[in-house]
């Protein structure tokens, strides 16, 4: 028997990176997966890579709209909701100096407020409780150069696993929050526009992080199962970090 065996799971950005990896995850335990994101030709990508037990539905997670509609889908089409995965995120950087109005209410829009209405628009379909898995990532605790907006919209992800695992314990919901280093994935390389860059990202991974390099999104994504499965059926509101060890030690 799979871990997941009749789970119904919503992921957002489920087109790509980690958001992909871990559906196709979910999928191979036995559950049925909704996965979304903004751009239709990813979703098809992706539909296409996992291939079975998946539905796709375009939208953003800034736009309210775009969440009630994925969520009468998935009332529609299955009634229930087991496992909420909160991936979908912005990164870019800039000194404070450079930073603008729309840049920070970018990061806050997506990855604060975009998480806080994909989790409470979900729980009316959480009626038979289930695990909710809030990425954040490791620069909430960590002063990076150039992060402030993104950093501090993180932090704020974690501090709502804390918040919802207290506020969620009396529905048997469990709140736990995923903070990843650098992976290999496409938003990694959205601060980057040449091949030297990406080598000298490598070089100082390989210099700064304990195992020596970047993380794939496939164990982000056995990191998401586990917080999805009953495997962590006693752990609530922790932040689990899989980052190489670059913030720990």
């Amino acid at each position: 028997m799979s871990k997941l065996d009749g789970k119904i799971a919503v992921i957002t950005g489920g087109n790509s990176g980690i958001g992909l990896a871990s559906a196709k995850r979910l999928v191979e335990e036995g559950a049925y997966v909704f996965i979304t994101g903004r751009r239709q030709s990813e979703l098809d990508r992706a539909k296409a890579e996992i291939g079975r037990n998946v539905t796709t539905v375009r939208g953003d997670v800034a736009i309210l709209e775009d969440l009630d509609r994925l969520y009468a889908q998935i009332r529609d089409e299955k009634g229930v909701i087991d496992i909420v995965v909160a991936n979908a995120g912005v990164s870019e950087t800039a000194p404070i100096e450079a930073v603008t109005p729309e840049l920070f209410d970018k990061h806050f829009g997506v990855n604060a407020r975009g998480t806080f209405f994909t989790v409470q628009k979900a729980l009316p379909l959480m009626t038979r409780g289930g695990a909710i898995v809030l990425v954040a990532s490791g620069k909430h605790m960590k002063g990076s150069l150039n992060y402030g907006p993104y950093a501090g919209s993180k932090a704020a992800v974690r501090s709502f696993a804390r918040t919802w695992a207290n506020e969620l314990k009396g529905r048997g919901i469990r709140v736990n929050c995923l903070s990843p280093g650098a992976i290999d994935t496409p938003i990694v390389y959205d601060h980057i526009k040449t091949d030297a860059e990406i080598v000298a990202l490598k070089e100082r991974v390989a210099r700064t992080y304990p195992l020596g390099r970047l993380g794939r999104a496939e164990e982000l994504a056995s990191a998401v199962l586990y917080l999805a499965s009953d495997e962590s059926s006693f752990t609530t509101g922790i932040d689990l970090v899989v980052d190489g060890g670059v913030s720990q030690v």
